[in-house]
């Protein structure tokens, strides 16, 4: 549930969370605010989105004693659910037709009363809406990708182009038609839309029926295998094709002229039907095609990328907020494609826009902030990869080179001034050299109980013994070709590693050198790995533009 607690009236709540609270259909509370002068007022929000303030509505659906028992809504439902059980869209096919004035429907008696019954206090229009909601709602919980998500219908809506009355729209996928009919929402007059699932296609054209919208021409059948619409050419076409399908006619369909990009791969099922998406623009028509996001980036499908890219085809490409898809955990894409308005074009297309939403949630506003967009140039993407990822493109615009090598470099100096600060003080030694001179094995510290192992190296047992003496002398050269093996592998050997015999003062001095040696050759390390990331900021930022020499 939605709040704000900043809010003088408390927690808000949308007109979603009203109807789960009352058990009854968005629809039904759409009905609820025009037929009641004292349903709670709008306490914020946006027109075509508003807030309530709990506590009103609480109060209110309490004067109504509305969510106290099961609504006539539920009851259609699970009436329904108990007659249809797995075929629940051939369910809601039967009563679309009802409410279509189709005299062929049959609706089992219990269905059919409580239809009747919902009629008398709302129009079919809001009862087939309440009903599609309810499918869609239990789809989501469901985590089916059986129909769009109201998410990403919300973003296909957000991003399509406005349209004149006389364009024509077109769904090749189109479902139960949600996407279809909402992102023309009757104020289109030709509207074609396809859909393999037979139950799913007939539902899709009674709702419309039952809508108004006698453009609306839905048909069962492959898209793919089967064009029922091979002469359609459409101003937009929106798709959410099914992801993820291998079989999806290749081998039948390797000569196909829709391919003019490039034939798609068995495992690119989603570029064969971004290309039959764009086989059905007409000059100057848009294409918003869902993708999942790895489209974006997999090998097979790079030379179709690049075509889109080169040809000036691809024009957007949004990274949409995790948890848009329902069926999709991470983000996924919407691609925006746009045909020439004639071969060879005098129309210049230098860019692509890129916009990344992957740190928003699904509900926050659709619209960028400038560091969530960026035009990048084609060149720039015509690359051995393609990578079409958002994200990948506004990392490097919009980090701040110049903040990032001031940093680095001050670390990079701090870090070298304090490593020679380490370095021990060494004097000339006296020769022969320590190993030379009396010295006694690591196996015989062993087993006297001066030494033990804690993993795979040796530390002192005893007071009379200093493990950093220790430990530095068996690192030394001399123990370390000692220490490996006729394959060539380093391992430290109890056996044949030797060190000098000192006294514990001796050994803590020779210890405190070897420690800071030990200390200095971290540091050395943490130098490379900051020297190679300057070296990179470096080279990032003066070809990005953002850093450049001094005079």
């Amino acid at each position: 549930m939605k709040t704000d607690d900043a809010s003088p009236v408390g927690p808000l709540v949308t007109g979603s969370e009203i109807a789960r609270l009352a058990g009854v259909t968005r629809a039904a509370v759409s009905n609820w605010r025009r037929r009641y002068d004292d349903f709670p007022a709008q306490a914020g929000g946006a027109a075509n989105s508003p807030l309530y303030a709990l506590a009103e509505v609480q109060a209110w659906l309490d004067r109504q004693r509305k969510g106290q028992e099961v609504s006539p809504e539920v009851e259609l439902w699970q009436t329904m659910r108990a007659a249809f059980g797995e075929q629940m869209v051939a369910g809601l096919a039967e009563v679309a037709a009802v409410l279509a004035g189709a005299r062929t429907a049959r609706l089992p008696d219990g269905v059919a009363t409580r239809v009747e019954a919902l009629l008398e206090r709302e129009g079919p229009v809001d009862l087939v809406n309440g009903l599609t909601e309810r499918f869609m709602d239990s789809a989501r919980r469901a985590g089916s990708d059986q129909v769009t998500s109201e998410r990403v219908v919300r973003a296909v809506c957000h991003f399509a182009p406005e349209l004149p009355p006389d364009a024509t729209v077109f769904d090749p996928a189109c479902g139960i038609g949600v996407l279809l009919l909402s992102v023309t929402r009757g104020a289109v007059s030709r509207c074609h839309g396809q859909e393999i699932d037979a139950d799913s296609a007939r539902f899709a054209q009674l709702r419309a029926d039952v809508l108004g919208q006698p453009g609306v021409r839905i048909v069962s059948g492959d898209s793919l295998r089967g064009d029922a619409w091979p002469d359609v050419r459409a101003d937009l076409v929106v798709c959410d094709p099914p992801a993820g399908v291998t079989e999806w006619g290749r081998d039948e369909l390797l000569l196909d002229s829709r391919w003019e990009l490039g034939t798609p791969s068995k495992a690119e099922g989603e570029l064969a039907w971004l290309q039959h998406a764009y086989a059905h623009t007409d000059r100057g028509g848009q294409v918003l095609m869902v993708m999942p996001a790895s489209v974006a980036y997999r090998k097979a499908g790079r030379r179709i990328r690049a075509e889109l890219v080169r040809r000036g085809i691809l024009r957007q490409l949004v990274a949409l907020p995790p948890g848009t898809a329902t069926s999709h955990a991470l983000s996924v894409h919407l691609w925006c494609l746009r045909r020439p308005e004639s071969t060879g074009s005098a129309e210049e297309i230098r860019t692509v826009r890129m916009i990344d939403l992957t740190d928003n949630s699904p509900e926050d506003s659709l619209e960028p902030r400038p560091d969530q967009v960026v035009d990048v140039p084609l060149i720039e993407l015509l690359d051995d990869t393609v990578d079409l990822t958002p994200a990948s493109h506004l990392r490097t615009r919009h980090r701040d080179f110049p903040g990032e090598y001031a940093a680095l470099r001050k670390e990079l100096d701090d870090e070298v001034r304090r490593l020679a600060a380490l370095l021990p003080g060494l004097k000339p030694g006296v020769r022969p050299g320590s190993l030379d001179g009396a010295t006694t094995s690591v196996a015989d510290l062993a087993r006297a109980g001066l030494v033990t192992y804690d993993g795979p190296e040796p530390v002192s047992a005893s007071e009379q013994l200093d493990t950093d003496y220790l430990q530095g002398f068996l690192l030394s050269s001399v123990n370390a070709r000692r220490s490996t093996s006729a394959s060539g592998t380093y391992r430290v050997d109890g056996k044949g590693s030797r060190i000098p015999r000192m006294d514990i003062a001796d050994q803590r001095r020779y210890g405190a050198a070897f420690r800071a040696l030990s200390a200095f050759e971290e540091g050395m390390r943490k130098v490379g790995d900051l020297s190679r990331q300057l070296s990179e900021v470096a080279r990032d930022g003066l070809a990005a533009g953002a850093l450049m020499p001094e005079e």
